[in-house]
């Protein structure tokens, strides 16, 4: 598992102590902590926000990938950058303006990432694929917790592996979404470069090292 990197999901552990969850994500030598920000409008969910991120952003140096499931993520892009996000990813669903918001981050000197939701097809994000550090391929449908894992999501991170390889692009792979000790060997084996995992690394069940 060495050339992967683990980030596991603040939004499964104890809100009680936050500052102890990511003790714990650094102890489980993690290479990213992931940071799911939902507004209720794109998914049903509302979650913590910038003061939450800028709180504990003292607690750890390690990466932030701040996951914006928002609408017009272009409107909240330099708010989560100033709060201490290293990695910005927004969902190709949620704006007509990916090329931009790309930029956006890139002006912000912050890595751009581009999630994609199990129901749509990588042709959605082809013509941004060169421009993007990151791109998450979301492996349930975000918004819902106790997913289990959609197998076909992986054939993505196969093809955007494929695609990388051909056409010499530099993103990262990520996968989000049921990653346990039962399906992590497959994600990893899809090609994955950066795998989220919340429940089961926060319940300690996830045997990374």
């Amino acid at each position: 598992m060495s050339t992967q990197i683990l980030a596991p999901s603040l939004l499964s552990a104890d809100f009680t102590n936050l500052g102890a969850a990511l003790e714990m994500v650094e102890e489980a030598g993690s290479g990213a902590v992931h940071i799911d920000v939902m507004d209720g409008s794109f998914v049903p969910e509302i979650t913590y926000g910038e003061p939450v991120i800028r709180s504990v952003r003292r607690c750890t140096k390690l990466p932030f990938d701040v996951h914006l499931m928002v609408e017009k993520p272009e409107n909240h892009v330099k708010l989560f950058a100033d709060a201490g996000a290293d990695w910005i990813t927004f969902h190709i669903e949620a704006t007509n303006h990916a090329h931009r918001v790309i930029q956006m981050i890139h002006e912000l000197g912050k890595k751009a990432g581009v999630a994609i939701n199990p129901g749509t097809p990588l042709s959605a994000i082809s013509e941004i694929l060169e421009y993007a550090d990151l791109i998450l391929v979301m492996t349930v449908n975000p918004g819902w917790g106790n997913q289990k894992m959609i197998p076909s999501t992986l054939d993505k991170v196969r093809e955007l592996k494929k695609i990388r390889e051909a056409k010499n692009y530099n993103y990262m792979i990520s996968v989000d979404g049921g990653v346990n000790e039962k399906t992590l060997s497959s994600v990893v084996e899809a090609g994955t470069d950066v795998v989220v995992s919340g429940s089961a690394f926060f319940n300690r069940t996830l045997n990374w090292k």
